[in-house]
């Protein structure tokens, strides 16, 4: 008797590249990443969706946001965070159906606003029909598409845990992978997965299975999507339990993967890549990954650091443009919201805000950063800082939902939240307001290079430079005045005046900058 088919989607999809509705530039302004699920919720049932976010767009617009990276919005049998996907081409039916997507494209297009969707290339959950079928029969044709092996390999630890699971144990069922129980002595039938049992990996050594995926990125691509963020892109492939990590294959998948998305006019394409991110940055590899490890540094010169201003000043003098830069984000090994990492301190949050808005890279927002949501404490794992967004001081959900908050409201929702912001003009949304839209109307902020450039004690200087614009950038970290001294100014021209955190002298020339503040000048005649 042949084996059943998994029923799910794997037709080819061939390309049908149409027009972007957007603007050349979109992908070099910012962006902001939201967790749909806590977003906002328009149907009462408490969990955030697509209608919830469309009805949100114009704030979004009046933010200055050009481009959403929403977490996994496909199909999965987590129902949370969305990575233990069940159907590579189906929504999660909690957020909406396929026609949600399509008005979302359509409604943030008309805003000007690009959409970018989290793609989980490396592994699906153990729900999905290709696993189920997988290990409904040890000789079911649909282990090719998984990793097994009959005898359980020896010597590998990935984040603590051997990542082979002895299936006749069901190890999804017992939580931790940490903690699962050993297989006896001479078990047969295991299969790995780097990120727990619930989570299978793919076995992208198969032609078949690395093509379903490729189809799948068209399939979105081709309603109209504007680009992915790309997910583990270093486990794609492992070769041995010392060589599991960022290998030669998985970069070189990678860089089909993202050869697949731009064939499309006008699309996006950023990676996770903890280990190596400058090096999945590269054009060669993935063309855009996020700034691991940087990101604390735009906290630690908030902080008063020198030598993380002194990073500030050098990292960019051979980091590739479009590296994605962020304070925090939905995982919290990146840290805790920015509120928590700074302690609620609102100068040193405009410090930290300021250092990667105006540098290179394309900045990556996480939703309520922009009105100063805390962390929820007291919470296990991620969840701290995927909280409901603060719409409002509503006392159950902060204006989220009348199901009550996803994860827990704020703690300090009664003061930070949007409908507040909005109405005091000093407020931190209308200092990123300033900030982003300073980074739309200057085009060497947004696209320029990153040119002399240096750290003063806690001075901070540098220039962005896009053919004759020059934009000089200067933030004082310190606690008292100080006057900066920038390098590489052009002979001849008095910088004007652009922007500024606080009041400073008449006499822009002396470049004198108040306490923990930020100036940016023109320097282009």
């Amino acid at each position: 008797m042949a084996a059943p088919t998994p029923a799910f989607d794997r037709s080819p999809q061939p390309m049908q590249a149409s027009a972007s509705a957007l603007p050349a530039d979109w992908q070099h302004g910012v962006f902001m990443e939201i967790f749909v699920r806590a977003y906002q919720d328009s149907d009462g049932d408490g969990i955030g969706d697509l209608k919830g976010l469309i009805s949100r767009l114009d704030d979004l617009q009046a933010l200055g946001i050009r481009g959403l990276w929403l977490m996994p919005i496909t199909a999965s049998a987590d129902h949370d965070h969305g990575y233990a996907t069940t159907d590579h081409r189906a929504v999660e039916p909690a957020y909406g159906t396929l026609a949600d997507v399509d008005t979302l494209l359509r409604e943030a297009h008309r805003r000007g606003i690009g959409v970018v969707m989290d793609y989980v290339v490396n592994h699906a959950s153990y729900q999905h029909p290709a696993f189920q079928a997988a290990i409904s029969d040890p000789k079911s044709p649909w282990r090719d598409w998984f990793v097994f092996s009959e005898d359980a390999p020896s010597g590998w630890r990935i984040w603590d845990a051997n990542p082979w699971y002895w299936l006749p144990s069901r190890p999804w069922e017992h939580g931790d992978p940490k903690t699962q129980p050993p297989a006896p002595a001479g078990a047969k039938d295991h299969f790995f997965a780097t990120f727990g049992p619930h989570m299978p990996d793919f076995n992208l050594r198969r032609p078949e299975v690395f093509d379903y995926h490729l189809d799948s990125l068209r399939f979105w691509l081709n309603r109209g999507l504007d680009g992915f963020r790309l997910d583990a892109v270093p486990h794609l492939i492992e070769n041995d339990a010392v060589r599991w990590n960022d290998q030669p294959e998985s970069r070189a998948l990678t860089k089909r993967l993202q050869d697949t998305i731009l064939a499309y006019p006008n699309r996006f394409v950023v990676c996770e890549a903890t280990a190596e991110p400058q090096a999945y940055g590269d054009p060669a590899v993935c063309g855009g990954a996020f700034a691991f490890g940087y990101q604390h540094h735009f906290v630690q010169a908030a902080k008063g650091e020198a030598a993380s201003v002194a990073a500030l000043a050098s990292y960019y003098r051979s980091a590739s443009p479009r590296m994605a830069t962020f304070t925090s984000s939905h995982d919290i090994f990146a840290g805790l919201r920015l509120w928590d990492q700074v302690g609620g301190d609102d100068a040193r949050y405009r410090l930290a805000a300021a250092g990667y808005l105006l540098q290179p890279g394309t900045p990556f927002v996480y939703y309520g950063e922009e009105v100063g949501q805390a962390s929820l404490p007291g919470l296990p794992g991620d969840r701290p800082v995927r909280g409901s967004m603060s719409w409002s001081a509503e006392p159950g959900s902060a204006g989220f939902s009348p199901r009550g908050p996803y994860n827990g409201r704020a703690p300090n929702a009664d003061t930070h939240h949007l409908a507040a912001q909005r109405a005091d003009p000093t407020s931190l949304w209308h200092f990123y307001r300033q900030l982003i839209g300073l980074r739309n109307a200057r085009a060497s902020l947004a696209r320029g290079d990153f040119a002399h450039s240096s750290a003063d004690g806690l001075v901070l200087a540098f220039q962005r430079r896009l053919g004759s614009e020059r934009t000089l950038v200067l933030i004082n970290y310190g606690t008292s005045t100080s006057q900066a001294r920038p390098e590489g100014l052009p002979e001849g021209v008095r910088p004007r005046l652009l922007w500024r955190s606080a009041p400073g002298p008449a006499d822009a020339g002396a470049f004198m900058l108040a306490p923990q503040s930020v100036a940016v000048f023109a320097i282009d005649g």
